[in-house]
């Protein structure tokens, strides 16, 4: 479940708390449990899946899709599956752990490992949440943030776009808060 951190290492897990946050800057965060049939978990816990395996679990979320295609419009969604094996790991993640927004909304829902999703505040401030297992956010476009892996270099994750060519990112400048 998602625990909020801030600048000074305090950090907080009150999932209301968080949400009402969250919701200042616009972003959406629910917990929605992940997956928990026994070929489910299976899936998850390989570092590595085929197509045919991503599409069997993105099958097993599907009402999630169909909810999200009812209330937002999303058009499509896909799988990342992000583990320390992939070549060039730390170029990929790189263009993430710069503060930077998309033109599109960023729509996450983690069903295994955890990252960071780090944003800035309309004063400047900066904190992260961790995400994990359950967790879907939706960072609205235009919004300030950045994504980090963290020591875990792991996640699956379903993407949900109404446009994919908006999720390019764009990079403010701004220099992090938090120190590595």
């Amino acid at each position: 479940m998602a625990r909020m951190i801030f600048p000074d290492q305090t950090d907080t897990r009150d999932l209301p708390a968080i949400q009402a946050k969250l919701a200042t800057i616009g972003i959406t965060l629910r917990h929605w449990p992940a997956p928990a049939q026994a070929r489910s978990l299976e899936l998850m816990e390989k570092a590595v899946l085929d197509d045919a395996e991503k599409q069997e679990l993105l099958a097993v979320v599907d009402d999630r899709f169909e909810e999200l295609k009812r209330e937002a419009g999303y058009a499509t969604r896909d799988m990342i599956v992000i583990h320390e094996n992939i070549p060039g790991l730390a170029e990929m993640l790189a263009k993430f752990e710069k503060i930077h927004y998309h033109t599109d909304d960023e729509v996450r829902y983690i069903l295994a490992g955890k990252g960071y999703f780090g944003f800035v505040e309309s004063d400047g401030k900066q904190f992260m949440l961790e995400v994990t297992a359950g967790d879907y956010i939706n960072v609205p476009a235009n919004t300030e943030h950045w994504f980090i892996l963290g020591d875990s270099k792991r996640i699956k994750a379903v993407r949900y776009f109404i446009d994919t060519s908006g999720w390019t990112p764009v990079y403010t400048g701004r220099a992090l808060q938090f120190a590595d």
